[in-house]
């Protein structure tokens, strides 16, 4: 697969709700930085980060608006949105992805906290 069909692949896992297929995708020192939030390295840290939120689910779209690739890199422009028991989340976002030898070894988001926070229910 090409660095973009990788990614797409990886982002289709995740829109089937399938974590495990998912991070089969990522290298063994695969960095997962969700910038407002911080990094993680490697299948299992980024699986511990995903599976609580892509399981807590019923729903997951991750449409893509934009993407390119260049050589290794692969960038994209997306709204990530998950289904939960509240309601729909949504979130703008855009990733930047390395991969090396089909395997994703960079994923890298950027979203603005607040506009997560605020969809958020809140509790008295």
């Amino acid at each position: 697969m090409t660095p973009l069909e990788t990614v797409n692949a990886f982002i289709q896992a995740l829109e089937n709700r399938n974590v495990d297929a998912a991070v089969a995708l990522v290298s063994d020192n695969c960095e997962y930085d969700n910038v407002p939030m911080g990094k993680v390295f490697g299948p299992e840290a980024i699986s511990s980060m995903l599976k609580p939120m892509i399981e807590g689910c019923s729903e997951v779209a991750w449409p893509v608006h934009r993407e390119a690739a260049t050589g290794n890199y692969v960038f994209n422009e997306r709204t990530d949105k998950f289904h939960m028991p509240f309601g729909w989340l949504e979130m703008p976002v855009t990733g930047v992805w390395e991969v090396v030898d089909g395997k994703i070894t960079l994923w890298r988001d950027y979203f603005d906290l607040q506009t997560y926070m605020k969809q958020l229910p809140t509790t008295k």
